[in-house]
Parts: C-alpha cells; structure tokens; sequence
C-alpha cells in the first residue's frame, strides 16, 4: 500500500500541472529543492519515475500520467470537501478564490473590498495574470470565479457579462489629434500604436475592428501589461487602445487623453466565468450575483465624447 501524503500530491499535481518546477513551488511558495525532494520521495515510494527530462522540458512518464489522473480526482474531491464545510459554516466564514486578467485588476479590488464589507469573516484569495494564465487556470479548475472580457471558445464553460467595458484611443496630451473632434478611422493609419501581447483580449479587440474597417495600422512597441502601454503613450511613442478603467487616474492628472474617433468606443463587456459543471461555494454564488446586480452601479465612468450608458 502507497503510504503518499496530502502534502506530497499537491506537490505533485502541481508540478505534473506545469510541468515545471520552478514555477510549481512558485504556486506552492516553496523552494525549488524542497519540491524536488518531495517528487524525488515519491518517486522512491512508488518505484517507479514519474518525470523525465528532455532536452531543457519535463514530461510526465506513464506512471506519471496514471498517477497524475488519480490526484487531480483526489485533489477535486478535497476541494468539495472543503466547500460542504463551509457551506455548513454560512456566509459568516468562507474562502472565495478569484483569478482575473491584469486589465480587470484596475476595478476588481475596489468590488472586493465593498463585498468584504458586507461579509467581514471570508477569506479573499486574489490571482492576477494575463488572459493566457487565466484561461489555463481556468481550465484546470483552480479558481472558483475568473473575470475577464472575451469569453473563451472550446471551453465547457458558464459566462455572465456583469459590466460594460469601453475600449478608447488614448494619447499623450500634447498629440495634434487632441484637437481634432469626430477624427476619422482611417486617418490613423498615419500614426504608430503600441498594443499588448498576442491572445491579450483588448488587442483581439482592437485587430478585429480596424479589420472591419479596412485600416492598416502600424504597430510599434508590444507589451503584456496596461502599465507599460500607458508609460510609453505618456513617453510620446505612440498612441494606445485601452480600455477605459485602466486609465482615470492618467484622465484626471492629464497626463493621457482620449481622442475622439469616429466608431470609438468600442464597446465590449466584463464577464464571470466558471466551468460549467463546477460546484460553487455558497460565497462564491454570492459574490457572482453581487457582480451581476451591482457591479456596474459602483464602478462609475466618465466617457467625454459619449453617454456610455446609452451605448
């Protein structure tokens, strides 16, 4: 008989997950060599290896493979253990855990800490990732909620849209199209844009509109942050499409400023999303529906071109 600890199947999946180490004991806040040790003890236990290593990656062998189905079985079945406890306990009590895209991170805190108002006793875990991580974390089943724009295909997957999110084109202040009104798709081909990384959601946004509307545009510097798009906007590098709520604080200092082009803003949405089949906690039920009824309401938007609400 397997005498494997909780503890060492956790390292496991973690790792058999990724398929890398390093960023397995990053997940686990561990050091490299302890995770190392607890695969090397496990290995030992079963008499069998259940990695090997080709060339510079880590693929899981077929004992590997076999023992990997059985702990993810093992590791959900812990999970709902977990969550009939703390149904038992109410709302009083509780752990909510939420993945979501880095763009979302410039509102969500502000959701979370009104909800934790209301339920002072729950216990927030909070992911932060670009929409790649999210839609892996997603599809491992390891948050109870992810919140992000574009929904993804292929995925046996529930969404619920919860809250507009307005895409803009922003400049810095000094640019000569500040001073144009009703500016024309088209003369953007004239200028440069810096846009986020491959499969970021805004930038699928972006592409899919200048290709509805036939315009060619010259893409200079990528980056996978809003952070570095709006530092290199305010650096004269270029101009930027982003979405309207990571952007007030630039708006009201000046340091950015919307440009008001016809078709703009591209209006797209916010979503909940979980596995379909996913067993959600009592808080986590909670907090989807404090989404749906009043996120839009306690998230506010000034929109200088346009009635947002009426778009």
């Amino acid at each position: 008989m397997l005498h494997i600890t909780l503890h060492q199947l956790k390292i496991f999946e973690s790792v058999a997950r990724l398929l890398n180490f390093t960023h397995a004991a990053e997940e686990l806040h561990l050091t490299q060599p302890a995770v190392s040790i607890q695969i090397k003890r496990l290995e030992e236990m079963v008499a069998l290896p259940l990695f090997e290593q080709i060339g510079k990656r880590v693929h899981l062998t077929e004992a590997g493979k076999e023992l990997f189905h059985y702990s993810r079985g093992i590791t959900q079945q812990l999970v709902d253990m977990e969550l009939a406890i703390d149904e038992l306990k109410g709302l009083d009590r509780g752990k909510l855990s939420i993945s979501v895209v880095s763009t979302a991170n410039y509102f969500v805190p502000n959701l979370l800490a009104k909800f934790c108002q209301r339920y002072p006793g729950i216990t927030i875990s909070l992911h932060v990732s670009n929409r790649e991580s999210v839609l892996r974390q997603l599809a491992d089943n390891m948050m109870d909620l992810a919140i992000m724009g574009q929904p993804p295909e292929g995925l046996d997957i529930t969404s619920e849209s919860f809250m507009k999110n307005p895409l803009v084109i922003v400049a810095p202040p000094n640019h000569p199209l500040c001073s144009q009104k009703q500016i024309p798709v088209k003369q953007l081909e004239q200028e440069i844009f810096l846009v986020r990384e491959p499969g970021s959601g805004t930038r699928n946004a972006m592409e899919r509109f200048f290709a509805r509307e036939k315009v060619s545009i010259h893409k200079g510097m990528e980056a996978d942050t809003a952070e570095a798009i709006k530092q290199a906007i305010q650096a004269g590098m270029g101009l930027g499409i982003m979405s309207l709520h990571t952007i007030r604080l630039e708006l009201e200092a000046k340091r950015l400023k919307i440009l008001d082009i016809q078709g703009f803003p591209i209006i797209r949405h916010w979503n909940v999303v979980h596995q379909k089949n996913k067993r959600l906690s009592k808080i986590s039920s909670v907090f989807k529906q404090f989404l749906l009824n009043e996120a839009s309401d306690l998230v506010a938007l000034e929109y200088p071109h346009h009635d947002i609400a009426t778009i």
